[in-house]
């Protein structure tokens, strides 16, 4: 990509798109999506965030959504003491 490509300005009318409601947008130059697209359809997730992707429990995650504040930082707060006491039980 050049730079040339970067400058570029948008031409896009954002206040006019964003205004236009779903019976404005015209879809005749896309192709209805079949059954067979989605038998054959598969998802694909960058590498950067399939790295991050655990499967929870709905109940356990549940849990600790109802503990308030950022469930996540709780869940890895507990993983973490996890780890550390497996790690002093393996040095001894």
């Amino acid at each position: 990509m050049s730079n040339k490509d970067l400058s570029n300005t948008s031409r896009t009318n954002w206040q006019a798109l964003e205004a236009m409601g779903d019976e404005g947008i015209d879809y005749s130059d896309i192709p209805p999506l079949t059954e067979e697209f989605f038998e054959q359809a598969t998802l694909k997730i960058p590498a950067s965030q399939a790295q991050q992707l655990v499967q929870i429990e709905p109940d356990v995650l549940k849990w600790f959504q109802s503990r308030g504040g950022d469930y996540k930082a709780l869940i890895n707060s507990i993983l973490r003491q996890h780890i550390e006491s497996h790690r002093n039980q393996s040095a001894r």
